[in-house]
């Protein structure tokens, strides 16, 4: 976030194959590669990240699995984001509003819905080509700053260009937001949404650590980006999806919004956590790994007392947290997903099966591990049925707990 290299390593998480690569039968007895997950804490602008970086084309070009339209809860968030953002900075019918890391083009299609012109950039080609054709313009492809003078002389400058959960998982996180401010009007507004670390760290969700998200963003190191970039704050806030984000809007340095406190306000409390020192993070890990033994020991229990437990969404996160706390198909019968393109697939590393939620039903396990924290609530709710039957809900974080 500030071109640095002052950097010490804080946390070693247990090393594991690209997160959201899931396994064909076929596939099993292949090896898998295995990339490190260590965190680095940047001594001069406080930023985390991780320190190796696999090739975003192995992540995202060759297999991805997820879509945004998976979730009701996260669309409903999309649906009212965008009615917001409308109304809050007067955006025109025939205005140009543009997503990077569209995905399957959820976000834009209310815009377009409510009269923007509207095209996505997203890396996941065949993702990229399915909302193309379902009518969401996608570019497949990164968003750099060659492509967004591409897309400027194409489209003409961009009213408003808005990002959900993708600063995370970009490396030349510079040059994205040059190619930002390139693309946007000399008024218009740059709104991004990213997973915010305080929650992260507040509630030890140590599984957002995986290979494709790069950063875990506080709101301090934004400055210095922006100011090197010729962008500038406006404001941000703090929303729930993801169990936590940022929202960070941003212009054209000299723009016509006036910034407000809101920087100056959550820079102070992350400093209060101590989100501003390295021995904040190597406390974390310590946190992390007494969690892991007071799950794994609830797990132990149940099994050793002859019950089944499976888990509840094969998110990317399930990844690290089955593969650092050691839960494998010794200890997990099969996890289901509402997601059709892991339904019968493997999850990476672990090797469990992922099969639709119906299984819950016909399998009938007593517990059901849900993976998919995030969605903890609307995954109760809709499975209240399960309860009825006497089935039993695991959450594992912050602290492990039988519903």
């Amino acid at each position: 976030m500030c071109a640095g290299a002052n950097l010490e390593k804080v946390l070693s998480l247990t090393p594991t194959p690209p997160g959201n690569r899931f396994l064909t039968r076929d596939e099993l007895t292949l090896p898998e590669p295995m990339y490190s997950l260590e965190l680095y804490f940047c001594r001069d602008c406080h930023h985390l990240q991780l320190g190796h970086i696999v090739d975003p084309r192995i992540l995202y070009q060759r297999s991805y699995s997820y879509v945004s339209a998976t979730s009701l809860k996260f669309l409903e968030h999309l649906r009212v984001y965008a009615a917001d953002m409308i109304d809050r900075f007067s955006l025109r019918r025939g205005a140009l509003v543009a997503d990077i890391g569209s995905n399957d083009g959820s976000c834009l299609r209310f815009f377009a819905q409510a009269g923007m012109r509207v095209v996505g950039i997203d890396p996941a080609i065949e993702i990229a080509n399915r909302a193309t054709a379902s009518g969401i313009e996608t570019i497949p492809d990164f968003f750099t700053e060659e492509l967004a003078a591409r897309l400027r002389k194409d489209y003409g400058p961009a009213a408003f260009i808005t990002s959900h959960n993708t600063c995370a998982h970009i490396d030349d996180l510079e040059g994205v937001m040059r190619g930002v401010r390139h693309w946007l009007a000399d008024d218009g507004l740059f709104v991004l949404e990213v997973g915010y670390l305080l929650d992260v760290f507040e509630n030890a969700w140590f599984d957002t650590i995986y290979h494709e998200h790069l950063d875990y963003h506080t709101v301090a190191p934004f400055q210095r980006l922006f100011a090197r970039v010729g962008l500038e704050p406006v404001a941000v806030q703090r929303v729930t999806p993801q169990g936590g984000s940022l929202r960070v809007f941003a212009q054209r340095a000299g723009g016509p919004a006036r910034p407000d406190a809101s920087f100056r306000e959550l820079i102070e409390s992350e400093d209060d956590k101590g989100l501003d020192r390295p021995e904040t993070f190597v406390d974390f890990g310590k946190r992390i790994n007494e969690l892991g033994a007071r799950l794994r020991s609830i797990v132990g229990t149940m099994k050793a007392s002859g019950k089944t437990v499976a888990g509840y969404g094969a998110a990317t996160k399930a990844t690290t947290l089955l593969s650092h706390f050691h839960l494998g198909r010794g200890e997990l019968d099969f996890i289901v997903d509402d997601n059709p393109l892991k339904q019968g697939l493997f999850t990476p590393a672990s090797h469990i099966p992922v099969t639709e939620p119906s299984q819950i039903y016909s399998r009938r396990p007593d517990y059901l591990l849900i993976l998919a924290w995030n969605f903890a609530e609307p995954i109760m709710a809709t499975h209240e049925e399960y309860a009825r039957r006497g089935g039993r809900f695991v959450l594992p974080m912050p602290v492990p707990r039988i519903v």
